[in-house]
């Protein structure tokens, strides 16, 4: 079931933009053809999945947590404890890690989510439950391609360093990827708190994602930590995307660099709000992503934990449109980026890139759009 809009909106600030979003163009952002690229599989579990996972393991897990993490206000609980309990309490067999898949997919393609690519952390579930690797990525890949047959969605997984863990723990994941390496295993990625793990420190495991061909993207510059984090991440991970990186907007230098290589940036409208590191008054005129639009950077807008930020997909490209200031056109070429900067094969990529602007077209003529003041000064 689509997260409503009603519950996204509520606790977020006004809209400085002005712009009301009419029920024909909420139908378009869910209609609109899409790729998720950034969404992280345990933000997307749903509250009945935790509630009823808590209870087959007699979970030792608060009895409000769930209610706290599940309903977003404007003192939520601690996302990443929560985050930490589901990894040592919840995802004890390959077929919790199976359900969670299959139920996000299920969730994503509601939302007219055509491919996903979603992140999940191996380091917590294998050293503490002692899982093989190798069948807890073939339990996720069966309900991958099960998805695929029955509601149309592709998806990749990609791996994630846990940042907050040591760097050897980053090498030891990456060589079980490589030992059981799959088309489905795209690549790999890091996240977790960034400031309590710099990039650097994973620029080894990292190097031998890439010597072997795997794709690369990292979190960098959220948490409000600095721009360099987004340059390390570019230029010592070789990252092939990167994720968030709101803070690229304070060198401006860096972020044209990065506009000329084309760099993607999977941003997250919600983001700096759930985290705190913006007053609710600076978020609706100052969000970063604004500026990033401003600057001609390639962004892609994505749920990021949707059943935690309680916002869907369809949800996220909406709040480009109606507190991010983007437009129709800008709207298009984040279409279009996301499409380029996925991990597809080459094929499906050059079908979608014919196909999907036609959709847009056709879905976006049908509705009247309210351009505004350009944000490119």
């Amino acid at each position: 079931m689509l997260i409503p809009m009603e519950e996204t909106l509520a606790v977020l600030p006004v809209s400085a933009t002005g712009r009301v979003v009419t029920r024909e163009q909420r139908d378009f952002f869910t209609r609109l053809p899409k790729v998720e690229l950034h969404c992280h599989l345990l933000g997307a579990m749903r509250e009945e999945t935790f509630r009823d996972l808590a209870r087959h393991y007699d979970a030792p897990i608060p009895a409000d947590m769930a209610a706290g993490l599940y309903t977003r206000g404007r003192k939520p609980v601690g996302v990443l404890h929560a985050l930490r309990a589901m990894e040592q309490y919840l995802l004890r067999r390959p077929e919790d890690l199976a359900r969670l898949v299959r139920e996000y997919l299920e969730d994503a393609a509601e939302a007219h989510v055509r491919h996903a690519e979603f992140f999940w952390n191996p380091t917590v579930t294998l050293n503490t439950h002692g899982l093989p690797y190798g069948e807890i990525q073939q339990a996720m890949v069966e309900a991958i391609e099960q998805a695929e047959r029955d509601l149309g969605i592709s998806a990749l997984m990609i791996p994630a360093i846990d940042r907050e863990a040591p760097p050897a723990d980053a090498m030891v994941m990456v060589e079980e990827m490589l030992r059981h390496r799959h088309p489905r295993v795209a690549g790999i990625g890091i996240d977790y708190r960034e400031n309590d793990g710099p990039p650097e420190w994973f620029a080894d495991a990292y190097g031998l994602a890439r010597q072997n061909g795997l794709r690369t993207t990292a979190h960098a510059g959220e948490f409000g930590m600095p721009w360099t984090n987004v340059g390390i991440a570019v230029e010592q991970l070789g990252v092939d995307r990167v994720d968030h990186g709101y803070t690229v907007i304070d060198n401006p230098v860096l972020a044209e660099g990065l506009k000329g290589r084309g760099m993607l940036f999977t941003v997250v409208p919600t983001n700096s709000y759930y985290l705190r590191v913006m007053k609710p008054e600076d978020w609706a005129h100052h969000h970063p992503i604004r500026k990033m639009l401003a600057m001609g950077l390639a962004l892609h807008p994505n749920s990021d934990d949707p059943q935690l930020h309680r916002v869907s997909a369809a949800g996220a490209w909406e709040l480009m449109y109606s507190h991010m200031g983007a437009s129709r056109d800008d709207l298009r070429a984040m279409m279009l980026h996301g499409i380029a900067g996925s991990w597809a094969s080459a094929e499906r990529k050059a079908q979608w890139a014919a196909q999907w602007p036609l959709e847009f077209d056709m879905l976006a003529g049908a509705v009247e759009w309210e351009e505004g003041p350009s944000l490119r000064r």
